[in-house]
């Protein structure tokens, strides 16, 4: 298993290096669209530095930050001023991630709803899917799954059938290369979306690949065993290695007055494989801290 963690890397924040650079809706009206293209190009170069820390420390998989460029659901790319230099900058990002064997990912937010039954919602979703995947296109990263853009299918919104119907159907409006790097991810609620209902509701329907997150399962196991849950998710991958998420419980680990969904600072037990080879992403709020402890203890 190839293990990676999200996002921000702690050890480097320390330094001022981040890749969240934003601003809040104020400021970017007054600012505007420009202002966001600066922001982003900072962003784009603190990002090429976490990924050759990575790289030193001999970490493979990372997932990328949305937000990378500040409000990009209200511009195109191509109109920011400093448009030629953020291609640059992530034409390089790319040939960093493909020469040195890493894979990088996406995870936009949970405004992201695919299933929704209001149509602004959808085409936002749709806008901001297809831009996440236009910057992987100007990384030159390939165009499937290995690249993944990972979302959740969202609420049930009071019919599940319905609502994956709904989720099938936007899925056509997306650009190629968005469609063909979507994968889907299951849920921590048991109201919502297990693998069972993602394998039959969207891979055999439009073919994405479910992402397979253990800690969700505990809360929304469609009852199925972790480990058969796992493998069914890993069917859905086909050429391309399968990719998951893992974290521990803070309310059993770390605080006991949280909700027992809230993710743990950092990992403490030994990731099961359950026979395949995957990449994985931990989702430790310590984020590269929880890693690196948990190679140092489980490895």
């Amino acid at each position: 298993m190839n293990l990676g963690y999200c996002c921000i890397n702690l050890t480097l924040r320390e330094l001022g290096v981040s890749t969240n650079r934003s601003m809040i809706k104020r400021t970017f009206l007054e600012k505007g669209k420009d202002y966001a293209g600066e922001l982003a190009l900072l962003n784009l170069i603190d990002l090429y530095t976490i990924l050759e820390w990575n790289h030193k420390h001999g970490i493979r998989i990372y997932r990328m930050s949305s937000d990378l460029f500040p409000w990009m659901s209200e511009y195109n790319f191509k109109d920011l001023a400093n448009y030629d230099q953020l291609v640059e900058q992530l034409k390089k990002i790319g040939d960093y991630v493909k020469n040195n064997g890493l894979r990088v990912s996406f995870h936009p937010g949970q405004f992201d709803v695919l299933a929704s039954p209001n149509p602004s919602v959808v085409d936002k979703t749709i806008y901001d899917l297809d831009q996440h995947s236009r910057i992987m296109d100007l990384m030159g990263l390939p165009m499937d799954h290995s690249a993944a853009i990972n979302i959740h299918v969202g609420g049930s919104y009071g019919n599940k059938t319905t609502a994956l119907q709904t989720f099938c159907k936007n899925f056509a409006r997306l650009e190629e290369s968005t469609r063909a790097r979507l994968v889907v991810e299951n849920d921590d609620k048991a109201a919502q979306y297990g693998v069972k209902d993602l394998y039959h509701g969207i891979y055999e329907k439009i073919g994405c690949p479910i992402t397979f997150d253990h800690f969700h399962h505990l809360f929304c196991s469609n009852d199925l065993s972790s480990e058969d849950a796992a493998k069914l998710a890993a069917s859905t991958w086909h050429g391309v290695k399968p990719l998951q998420h893992y974290s521990s419980s803070k309310a059993i680990h770390e605080d006991s007055s949280v909700v027992n969904r809230s993710h743990a600072d950092y990992i403490y037990e030994s990731i099961p494989s359950y026979g395949i080879d995957a990449d994985i992403e931990i989702e430790a709020k310590a984020k590269d801290l929880a890693l690196t402890k948990y190679l140092t203890e489980f490895n």
